[in-house]
């Protein structure tokens, strides 16, 4: 694994592929249509849904973020329900951050009803911290990197945020992208069950993010947690 030429602005870490869309799909389209890099990496196959298959949610995942404009989007492949502060897995997400040496890391909010999103935010904080060690040997042999600040997406549920970001503008490529999912978000064939995802799971993240929006004055926003102080200036969040 070689470092990127390029170091990316935004890095977005989620448990399942669909985790990044539900939380921040509107943010990303914001900034990648302006210019900004962004990479997703997503730690598990998912391969414990109740719907779909590992198979059909790569294609999908890809479809997601190819409307989303995504520089690149890589599975650490992790076993679903499986993620732990676990030395291994902490150098696997050390690797990608030193690989992807990005400005800003997304990660969930622990806060949130599936135990995985907790861990994937315990896991991620962990590694963001060892990428910076100079002497953490990380598995791939990639020199340490510093990310400028981490931010927290919401998935499941409603938080007061630290700061929100408008996406008025690319609301309708953050439902495009979770669409995509068709096997996760619609009953698809005989062997598909009713889960919280199917009963009008995007209906409800589009009232979130309009809810959201009408606490900051505009008619659709996304939430962010930032647990350290923002200093905001010309370059806003820190690009």
């Amino acid at each position: 694994m070689a470092v990127n030429q390029d170091p990316l602005d935004i890095l977005a870490i989620g448990a399942h592929a669909d985790d990044v869309e539900i939380g921040m799909a509107g943010t990303l389209a914001k900034f990648t249509s302006t210019g900004y890099k962004a990479a997703i990496c997503d730690l598990t196959l998912a391969n414990l849904s109740s719907n779909g298959t590992v198979e059909n949610r790569k294609i999908e995942a890809d479809a997601a973020a190819n409307i989303l404009d995504i520089s690149e989007r890589i599975n650490l492949g992790i076993h679903d329900r499986g993620i732990r502060l676990e030395e291994e897995q902490i150098g696997k997400v050390v690797s990608v951050i030193r690989r992807f040496r990005p400005k800003l890391l997304f990660i969930p909010y622990e806060v949130d009803r599936h135990p995985d999103h907790g861990w994937c935010t315990k896991l991620v904080e962990e590694a963001a911290f060892s990428s910076g060690i100079r002497r953490y040997q990380d598995p791939n042999g990639l020199p340490p990197h510093k990310v400028h600040a981490i931010y927290y997406y919401f998935i499941n549920g409603f938080h007061k945020p630290s700061f929100c970001v408008d996406i008025t503008d690319t609301m309708d490529k953050k439902i495009k992208s979770l669409l995509a999912y068709e096997s996760q978000f619609s009953r698809q064939g005989v062997d598909s069950v009713q889960t919280p995802l199917t009963n009008g799971y995007i209906e409800s993240v589009e009232a979130r993010e309009r809810m959201m929006g009408k606490e900051v004055g505009v008619t659709f926003a996304e939430g962010f947690i930032s647990k350290t102080p923002l200093l905001l200036g010309t370059n806003g969040m820190g690009l």
